[in-house]
């Protein structure tokens, strides 16, 4: 259905012409300078959800240089674009016509109310010129580099148009009225969308399968409009009355329709949120399957309008191809698609275990050489010793990892974590204390905690034993898949290779714990890990340097547990093959796995470290300094200044940053004494005076995006954790890429109308014919 131009005079319409059309902003704020500028009475009793909803102007009214076209199918406005071009004089020339779209007549009250306001904002920027004035004398700054915000020159445009004009008084209703068909038909829709939308919110598949060849193979969306139809529908019923019993109401491809509109919806209610904030990081998730083909998943992290911090699940994207291909589509999917721009991603992470684990790493490399500001990064949600060790290359331990994973999916029943922590407290008997806290450990994901391989090893006898209990299932309480998954389990953990695999591992990575750990604390324990970085690496070559002497302690404490467990130690087969083809002479098993085990670890380890925390991802974490509470804990003492070029370009204005930085530090160094330091970007920026350090404000909102840093809510279940509940309660054959994007996002706000409006545009062919002006659902409509 067109799109109609909310702009007095203007007759345009999508359906005429190659124009873009725009929404009315949700933000009040700029949504009610477009409503002024557009000198409509009627408008301005609405809300700016109202106007954003039902109301557009086409690109006429805006300065060329504010609209720009992001690709063949997709135009944009910028971010502070407000419309200035308008006709507010043409209809004098025939003042018998009727208008529908009532221009306001100023009165001298209107006019000296916007000079007020033009006065107040810009008193409020000229209060935060002066203070910065002030301090550039004190500090020598020469007065030069200041620059008012372009804020004021948007202001003007408020009042560039002061002579009022009258029109002629018309009762007409702005909104045409629907004929009674038009009306049942949206009904009917909406009766879809409902359905949908549930079926996606309470993970329940749109189809089922056949319980016997005699019953007829119906599908819940089936199900639920019969349902739906006998509480009494009317919509549904007029439409499906006539019906025949065994007959599907809507075809694969109409049911499709409804799932892609639905899901496109919800997205675009996000991506208008992205687009607002601007700055934005790439977090991608580990591997899902649907119809045999592997998928990512993609999120977006962003700071939304009211300074909170978002980390949203958008999409699936197809994992098949090279890096190259990889990274093509996934440019396409965020520029083309979705109307972003990759010279705003501020930082990316990739959770990816296994064989994906290279190509992401792949992924990242050819996305910083694009974009260099895509700062590769760890995720917040997965601990840094984990991390790194899913990252090295070397098979024997990405059999450990995996063989990790296999643990934590065996013993989330109730009946096999009872049977370990059975066996815990057998092995421990001596010592409760010890027992008490890996029975303590079986409770909270202890394979996902950043010591998991110090509690590994300290659980693995009880681990082993209660797996042996489980696959001899004496007393049949396990199912055969049980059994046959411990039987699997334990031959690997069985392999001295393993053992040694995991005890380096241990040792190795307690260098980088308590670095992890803080990685993932509150914002002063980020800001001292940025610094104690250096001291890591230290550590770290000092084991190279070292390499025999801390292998032999290693290598004895792995033979010392396989002695325990009775398990053989010896050199892995395949090489015993290979060396024996290659009529080598035989290698001792202590110098094996120092030089194919013990120094690839460290060596990758090293690198890794180095890789994840570059000079420029280090300037960034240390800008953290500039929460209130961190600069305290260093005495107000600060140099933030000197990182700043990392985003430089990002300020608004980057030439004051130093009097703003040091009028930063002098308002929280000489605070009250009941004023208490902000200890987070999220309490920072919500602060009412940050608005009036506009670089500082930036700063905070670009740094709040880093991948790294913690979500501030732990109370809510993140987008990963929400998608993750999906896969594992979902069957393979039963996962719908559609639904799952409803149901992670069942908590972001849908309208029912603009579905309806929606697909009554895409697919008018199935809609009465109509002379209505409805609106639309996209920010941009091209035709």
């Amino acid at each position: 259905m067109p799109n109609f131009c909310a702009a007095p005079n203007c007759t345009r319409k999508s359906t005429q012409s190659d124009l873009a059309f725009f929404r009315f902003p949700r933000d009040p704020e700029r949504c009610r300078i477009w409503v002024e500028n557009c000198r409509r009475a009627d408008l301005e009793a609405k809300t700016s959800d109202q106007l954003n909803k039902h109301y557009r102007l086409c690109a006429k009214h805006f300065d060329p240089a504010m609209v720009c076209k992001t690709s063949p199918y997709r135009t944009v406005l910028k971010d502070t674009a407000i419309p200035t071009i308008f006709d507010l004089t043409s209809h004098l020339r025939n003042p018998h016509t009727r208008h529908r779209k009532r221009i306001k007549e100023l009165t001298e009250e209107d006019i000296r109310k916007i000079k007020e306001r033009r006065c107040k904002q810009i008193g409020n920027m000229f209060e935060l010129f002066f203070v910065i004035h002030l301090f550039q004398i004190i500090t020598l700054l020469p007065l030069s580099c200041l620059s008012l915000s372009p804020v004021a020159s948007s202001i003007e445009q408020l009042i560039s148009k002061k002579d009022a004009v009258v029109e002629d008084s018309s009762n007409n209703e702005d909104e045409p009225q629907l004929s009674p068909e038009e009306k049942e038909f949206r009904d009917y829709l909406r009766s879809l969308f409902e359905v949908v939308v549930m079926l996606g919110k309470q993970n329940i598949p749109s189809v089922t399968d056949k319980t016997s060849e005699t019953e007829r193979d119906c599908s819940n969306f089936q199900a639920l409009l019969d349902y739906r139809m006998n509480a009494g529908d009317e919509a549904l019923k007029k439409r499906f009355e006539a019906t025949a019993v065994n007959t599907e109401y809507l075809s694969a491809a109409q049911q499709s329709q409804l799932l892609d509109i639905c899901e496109n919806t919800v997205r675009e209610e996000i991506l208008m949120e992205v687009r607002e904030s601007r700055f934005f990081s790439l977090v991608t998730g580990d591997t899902v399957e649907f119809a045999n083909e592997k998928h990512l998943p993609l999120f977006l992290r962003f700071v939304n309008q009211h300074n909170i911090l978002r980390e949203e699940f958008l999409d699936f994207l197809p994992f098949d191809g090279d890096e190259s291909s990889l990274v093509e589509r996934l440019e396409a999917q965020l520029t083309d698609r979705w109307g972003l721009s990759m010279e705003d991603c501020r930082g990316q992470a990739h959770k990816a275990t296994g064989t994906s684990t290279t190509k992401m790493k792949a992924v990242a490399v050819i996305l910083m050489e694009k974009y260099p500001l895509a700062l590769h990064m760890p995720c917040s949600i997965t601990a840094l010793n984990i991390h790194l060790a899913s990252s090295l290359p070397f098979p024997n331990v990405q059999i450990v990892m995996e063989t990790l994973r296999r643990i934590d999916a065996f013993f989330r029943t109730p009946s096999t974590q009872g049977a370990l922590e059975k066996s815990v407290s057998t092995h421990y008997r001596g010592n409760d204390e010890k027992g008490a806290v890996l029975k303590q450990a079986c409770d909270s994901h202890w394979t996902e905690q950043h010591s998991v391989f110090d509690l590994l090893l300290d659980m693995l006898e009880s681990l082993v034993l209660c797996l042996d209990s489980i696959r001899d299932n004496e007393n049949g309480k396990f199912t055969d898949a049980i059994s046959a998954d411990a039987y699997s389990i334990t031959e690997t953990l069985a392999d001295f290779e393993i053992i040694v695999t995991i005890v380096i591992l241990k040792n190795a990575l307690s260098f980088t714990r308590a670095f992890g750990k803080n990685l993932q604390g509150e914002t002063l324990d980020v800001f001292f890990a940025a610094n104690s970085l250096t001291a890591v690496l230290h550590s770290l070559n000092e084991v190279i340097d070292n390499i025999d002497v801390y292998h032999e302690f290693w290598y004895e404490e792995a033979v010392n547990l396989a002695t325990v467990m009775e398990i053989p130690v010896k050199v892995p087969r395949l090489f015993l093959r290979k060396q024996r083809a290659a009529d080598v002479g035989e290698i001792q098993a202590e110098a094996y796995f120092k030089e194919y085990v013990t120094v690839p670890v460290i060596r990758g380890i090293i690198q890794e470290v180095e890789d994840m925390f570059s000079e420029t991802n280090l300037k960034a974490l240390k800008c953290l300094s500039l929460v209130p509470a961190v600069m305290g804990q260093m005495k107000f003492n600060t140099s933030e200044e000197n990182h700043a070029d990392v985003y430089r370009n990002d300020l608004p204005n980057p030439d004051t940053l130093p009097a703003e930085l040091h009028c930063w530090r002098i308002k929280w160094k000489h605070r009250g004494k009941e004023v208490r330091l902000p200890t987070t970007i999220h309490e920072t920026l919500q602060l009412p005076d940050v608005k009036f350090f506009p670089n500082v404000n930036s700063f905070l909102k670009v740094l709040s995006t880093l991948p790294v840093l913690k979500l501030e809510d732990n109370s809510v279940e993140t987008a990963s954790e929400r998608l993750q509940a999906y896969m594992d309660s979902t069957p393979v054959k039963h996962r719908s890429k559609s639904l799952a994007v409803l149901n992670v996002n069942a908590h972001v706000k849908h309208d029912l109308d603009v579905m309806v409006d929606k697909y009554c545009r895409l697919y008018p062919e199935d809609e009465p014919e109509a002379e209505s002006e409805p609106a639309a659902e996209e920010d941009v409509v091209m035709t």
